[in-house]
């Protein structure tokens, strides 16, 4: 029995050594031990979202989540953020792989990606619905309208399974004309390759503001589908993803409070609680739960704002798409999204 007994401490000496292990084998602690974070572009640009100019200057709502991420690990983004172009079909084993750490490339959570890619999704940081942009010389008023015609799709997206299961479920016969690269997709459109787009509302408006005349495009009322879109970090991970949460709620948690990139240095200075002192790193607990230092928030908010400002400077009232927030906005403001408790 005491050979039993001693047996039983060792082999659970050795679990417990071997789960002390692999909680600091993380994508976290090889992310910070590197000193940079890898994180998803895109081949081309997704506007309002992920666009690069001729010079390589990255920006969008994706970018500068990538960037708020990059300035909680290290304190700033300049110098720690590397944003690594990749197409859609791409993400998941350049994520698998190593090559990227964190998929930050508004990507929609489907039970298939769930269960079979080993992939694990953050709160959603948008709710996009698919739609249908058409040549208004089609004379289109809905998609059943281009029945005969074709509607053009990004490869290895869960657009062109939406568009698959629309056009199946209500009999029309289109062709579906497939582009592995974003801006073909639209270049293809554009140029009268298809009689359609699919894209979520939110690209197509911005697309249709880029067109050479708007007015010969419409935007048809149809909403094929809702997507809830998050950050996508390996399965198996809780750490890293929880630092993909927090993150969202930071920048949630900011914004209800009032806390802006112009005025964090007030808050932090003479915090109106103790809770929003805590937030901003004032007194400690907030970043060393996660394995962060306690003003990681505080970083985030200054270099990026909150999650209002990231809205309303990509796709938003500060830019040329000037989209209405609407379900995205805080539930304050008649959205869906909420800050989680801090304690």
């Amino acid at each position: 029995m005491k050979l039993t007994f001693m047996s039983a401490v060792a082999v659970a000496a050795t679990l417990a050594a071997g789960t002390a292990f692999a909680a600091d084998d993380t994508r976290l602690s090889t992310v910070l031990e590197r000193g940079s974070l890898l994180c998803s572009g895109h081949n081309g640009s997704f506007l309002g979202f992920a666009e690069v100019d001729d010079q390589g200057n990255w920006k969008g709502v994706d970018i500068d989540l990538c960037k708020a991420l990059a300035a909680g690990l290290f304190g700033q983004s300049d110098g720690n953020l590397e944003i690594v172009p990749i197409s859609w079909a791409q993400r998941w084993p350049a994520l698998q792989s190593g090559d990227i750490d964190v998929v930050i490339k508004v990507s929609g959570w489907t039970q298939s990606r769930d269960t079979e890619l080993n992939l694990a999704y953050s709160r959603p940081y948008f709710i996009g619905a698919f739609q249908v942009m058409a040549h208004a010389e089609t004379e289109a008023e809905s998609v059943a309208d281009l029945d005969g015609g074709s509607i053009c799709v990004s490869a290895g997206t869960s657009t062109e399974r939406v568009l698959a299961s629309y056009l199946e479920s209500h009999k029309i016969d289109a062709e579906i004309i497939v582009f592995e690269k974003g801006d073909e997709v639209r270049t293809s459109y554009f140029g009268g390759r298809c009689d359609g787009l699919i894209e979520w509302a939110p690209s197509l408006a911005a697309a249709r503001v880029e067109a050479e005349d708007p007015s010969a495009h419409v935007i048809l009322p149809d909403v094929l589908e809702l997507e809830a879109e998050g950050i996508i970090v390996p399965e198996g991970d809780p750490d890293w993803l929880d630092v993909q949460n927090w993150m969202l709620n930071s920048l949630w948690y900011a914004e209800a409070q009032g806390i802006t990139s112009a005025n964090v240095d007030e808050f932090k200075a003479n915090p109106p609680s103790t809770t929003v002192g805590k937030f901003l790193g004032v007194t400690p607990g907030y970043g060393e739960r996660l394995g962060l230092k306690d003003d990681w928030a505080y970083n985030m908010i200054k270099e990026v704002g909150n999650f209002g400002e990231i809205y309303e400077r990509n796709i938003g009232s500060g830019s040329p798409y000037n989209l209405p927030r609407g379900i995205n906005a805080l539930y304050t403001e008649g959205g869906v999204f909420y800050p989680m408790i801090i304690d």
